[in-house]
């Protein structure tokens, strides 16, 4: 791999990286609810998605994901219904009353486990992401190359930027918390970003293998 083609994908991963999309809605929700040093944890799950992403397209089984619609399918079907469900949990989380709370930090209401398993599965729930690494990787990968360095390096850079992002919008919706205090607003923010996860798992069902 050249540097140039490492340049062209780097353009292409600062695109991805920065738009907002279930990923972004899921760590803004989380630092507005729990704190941005616990959406650390949700952006770690959600690089760790990538990676496995990126060793699921570079072994073969991206291209099956490709080419079976019936395996496409049942992955879709299962990403969708992971998305709704994150998506009816904020709708029906109540507003945290902040007034209660004697320091500015959250409560701890959220494991950094279960905040890092909910993001990895967010991360995997949509296998378009895992087809369209399977067909980007290899753009950039010299096929008279060792393989795992070149794949080491991309998906590295992936990983990077993915996380950098996270971490602003996460930052963003901290300072955002402030605004958001009151368990009213707080409570029409969770409903609003719950309803939008269920957006999102709706696409999701609803969108064509191709």
């Amino acid at each position: 791999m050249t540097i140039h083609a490492w340049f062209m994908y780097l353009i292409l991963v600062l695109v991805a990286a920065s738009t907002p999309g279930p990923a972004v809605l899921f760590i803004m929700t989380n630092s507005t609810l729990h704190g941005w040093k616990k959406a650390i944890f949700a952006a770690l799950g959600n690089i760790s998605g990538l990676l496995i992403m990126g060793i699921i397209a570079v072994t073969g089984l991206g291209a099956l994901l490709n080419t079976s619609e019936l395996v496409f399918n049942l992955v879709k079907y299962a990403g969708a219904a992971y998305l709704a469900y994150l998506g009816i949990k904020m709708f029906c989380q109540r507003g945290i009353d902040f007034n209660q709370v004697q320091s500015c930090l959250q409560p701890e209401v959220k494991s950094a486990k279960k905040m890092f398993v909910q993001a990895l599965g967010v991360a995997l729930s949509n296998p378009k992401a895992i087809v369209f690494l399977t067909a980007l990787l290899p753009q950039f990968m010299h096929v008279e190359l060792p393989i795992l360095p070149q794949f080491s390096i991309l998906i590295a850079t992936l990983m990077f930027f993915s996380f950098a992002f996270l971490m602003f919008y996460a930052l963003l919706a901290h300072k955002a918390k402030f605004w958001l205090m009151k368990p009213r607003r707080m409570k029409i923010f969770g409903r609003v970003s719950g309803s939008i996860f269920v957006g999102f798992g709706a696409l999701l069902a609803t969108s064509s293998h191709r």
